[in-house]
């Protein structure tokens, strides 16, 4: 009997080190004893040593993480939400172009227009709290400025400031600390890119546009904010018209987008914006400012915002909520016997989790799909509509 116990013991402890056999596998090499082994300890065990595996992978700099089709289908990616749709986006973008050509009274008409949620030309604006970094103006300045524009319609989500430090020596600490304090910031507005960036012999190679445009893309996605970077234009022409932003690549290189403002005479009323994001669709804007105002109007767009189809079943899903049951909770299974779409539970738990960023945007629906004791269990929240001006 001892020497079976022996033979016993032995065998457990070969199964532990060799992490590759399965415990099945172990359990029909033991021979027949009175004692038994739980299958919840095993279970339990071959947990903590994959988990202490991963621990070891995640700190290891050499290793390589990946995540496989299945699992990015099987994850919910909120899409980067809109600050004026179909314009801007959270994340950095550039607006360029030549000195004195009206840039400023553009930005400051974007800022007013997100301030207050109100539609810029044909495009719908979500509200919040604005940052407007003036760092080439005074007080005086803006205050005529925004009175010449809006008169004395004034909001209290539009700030100012004319001072500000450099990247790398006290902004980042600056923006971190004012949408701590304005948690519903939506815009920052930094104009002129010049007045933020260090001065030194590299200030122009390709790796430090991109870095300063990396950082503030950075601090952009970290908040889900805007973060609009006015910039000057170079005075040569150039194939591409983006090539004439000055400076190096590396600025539009590492932008989530770009708005490029030029005029055929300085004196001119009229001008054009050329629009180009990673996630939205290239178009160009035809303005015309109105000389008493100095505000832009829109004219016409030289391309048309694409429109989705109908999906009927993100229809169908926005069928299961509504104003007086504005909460729908159950399995997968239970999802897809609800729509009754004709896709099996697993395909349309995975289509929801490519569309959720849609499902949000047109439908005003939370989708959240989550691993819980009882099973998966899917969440849709229908969201209040934002007041229209």
């Amino acid at each position: 009997m001892a020497s079976n116990a022996k033979e016993k013991t032995a065998l457990a402890t070969s199964v532990g080190a060799d992490e590759r056999q399965s415990v099945q596998n172990t359990i029909d090499i033991i021979p027949t004893s009175d004692t038994e082994i739980n299958p919840q300890i095993e279970n339990s065990q071959e947990n903590l040593e994959e988990m202490y595996r991963k621990m070891q992978r995640l700190t290891d700099p050499h290793y390589l993480h990946t995540i496989t089709m299945t699992e990015l289908y099987q994850t919910a990616y909120q899409s980067r939400p809109p600050i004026i749709d179909g314009l801007l986006y959270a994340g950095a973008y550039i607006l360029a172009g030549a000195p004195k050509i009206g840039k400023s009274f553009l930005v400051a008409q974007i800022a007013y227009h997100v301030s207050i949620g109100r539609k810029l030309w044909d495009f719908e604006v979500h509200q919040g709290t604005v940052l407007y970094l003036a760092l080439e103006d005074d007080y005086q300045r803006i205050q005529s400025r925004m009175f010449m524009m809006y008169g004395v319609d004034d909001t209290p989500n539009l700030h100012f400031a004319t001072v500000a430090g450099r990247i790398g020596n006290g902004l980042d600490e600056q923006l971190e600390n004012f949408v701590r304090e304005h948690s519903n910031t939506k815009l920052i507005i930094i104009d002129t890119m010049q007045k933020i960036r260090e001065v030194g012999g590299e200030a122009y190679s390709y790796a430090s546009d991109y870095e300063i445009i990396g950082r503030l893309k950075q601090f952009a996605d970290k908040y889900g904010i805007c973060v609009l970077i006015v910039h000057h234009t170079r005075k040569q022409p150039a194939g591409d018209s983006f090539e004439m932003i000055s400076g190096t690549t590396g600025l539009l290189g590492c932008a989530d987008g770009a708005l490029l403002m030029q005029k055929k005479k300085r004196t001119a009323l009229e001008a054009t914006i050329d629009v180009v994001g990673r996630d939205q669709q290239d178009q160009i804007l035809y303005l015309s400012k109105d000389p008493a105002t100095q505000i832009w109007n829109l004219e016409r767009t030289e391309t048309e915002l694409h429109r989705e189809p109908p999906d009927k079943v993100l229809e169908a899903v926005a069928g299961l909520v509504s104003t007086e049951h504005r909460e729908w909770t159950g399995s997968p299974s239970e999802l897809a016997e609800a729509v009754n779409t004709g896709m099996a539970a697993n395909a349309l738990t995975k289509y929801l989790n490519v569309k959720c960023g849609r499902l949000k945007d047109e439908y005003s629906i939370s989708y959240e799909n989550k691993a819980r004791h009882s099973g998966r269990r899917v969440t849709l929240i229908l969201l209040p509509l934002k007041a229209s001006r």
